[in-house]
């Protein structure tokens, strides 16, 4: 994933900011932001999309002298923090840290969904980073063969826990259930971090946890990585292999975060908002507080960004139809 966009297309942005304003002829636009804005957050505070999301809201507010406001929205796989983000006015007040689980993996998940991905727009990435299979490090399971072992002796004993339905680590669960041909319960939490909390506490037996969420209790020693679902080994864990080097191909999860706004936002804030937040997004402490997570720097341009985001809606809905999961 390109961390950087050419200089070309900030110039091309700050172009479009400057000529579709007096076009649309609306005053507000040109005082953007003329007050605080919201930043949506379908998960729970202190949570894989939480964390890069306040960092980047420290940023963007200390570049734009206004308030940025992290508003937590937890709970059904996003459906609820999306939602609230299409309920507010578009003005580009509110901004939606969408995600690839309600932004992607819902589309092809729900049959009836309250929400279509032509109600928003993307601007860009913030962050990306493959799942991790972990247990407590309490746990006498030491691999992914001693895993699948444990889990056939034993079917419907053992369960693995979420950060909620229809999210990367729900459904790399039941592929992993799928391709092993074994049972888990699925306990879906109300984000990244309970589901962390509950796996630590001994509540749950594994968990594909999101890597930046995971990685420093690995390091802390209280959890045990097992593998990575990435293409190559991640350099935070260079002694765990991946699912693919393990015997499981096409095995790959990568979650994403990115921010979006409502469709009917004018071109003239949209337009800013692409050119501020990749201004934050090549912020060279930006980039490596994100590396230092365990994630990969996002940025890419808005037209880019959207053809990623139509990209992984056919990706995981191809995924979802070959298992025949559906989560209404």
């Amino acid at each position: 994933m390109q961390g950087f966009c050419p200089a070309r297309r900030l110039t091309l942005a700050c172009l479009l900011a400057a000529t579709t304003h007096p076009a649309a002829g609306a005053q507000p636009d040109a005082a953007w932001p003329a007050r605080a804005v919201t930043i949506i957050v379908p998960g729970a505070a202190g949570g894989t999309i939480d964390i890069p999301i306040r960092l980047l809201a420290q940023k963007l507010g200390a570049r734009l002298d206004k308030a940025i406001i992290v508003d937590n929205r937890p709970g059904s796989g996003g459906i609820i923090g999306t939602q609230a983000a299409l309920r507010a006015a578009a003005d580009g007040y509110t901004l939606l840290s969408g995600n690839v689980g309600p932004q992607a993996i819902n589309y092809s998940a729900y049959k009836q969904l309250p929400y279509k991905p032509a109600d928003l727009i993307p601007i860009t990435d913030v962050i990306a980073f493959p799942n991790v299979l972990v247990v407590n490090a309490q746990s006498p399971v030491r691999s992914v063969s001693e895993l699948t072992q444990q889990l056939k002796q034993q079917p419907g004993r053992f369960s693995f826990g979420s950060a909620g339905i229809g999210q990367t680590s729900h459904l790399v669960g039941e592929l992993f259930k799928l391709r092993t041909g074994t049972d888990a319960i699925h306990v879906p939490y109300r984000g990244s971090t309970p589901a962390t909390t509950a796996l630590l506490a001994g509540e749950t037996s594994f968990q594909f946890d999101n890597l930046t969420q995971a990685l420093p209790y690995i390091r802390a020693g209280k959890l045990r990585a097992l593998a990575v679902t990435s293409a190559q080994r991640v350099p935070s864990l260079p002694d765990v292999p991946t699912m693919a080097q393990l015997g499981f191909d096409n095995f790959l999860s990568t979650a994403w975060v990115g921010i979006f706004v409502a469709a009917k936002t004018p071109p003239a804030i949209v337009a800013q908002l692409e050119m501020r937040l990749a201004a934050v997004m090549h912020d060279p402490d930006m980039i490596a507080q994100i590396r230092n997570m365990g994630g990969i720097p996002g940025g890419q341009p808005r037209a880019d960004f959207t053809a990623f985001v139509a990209a992984e809606r056919e990706r995981w809905g191809e995924v979802i139809r070959t298992s025949h999961l559906s989560l209404d």
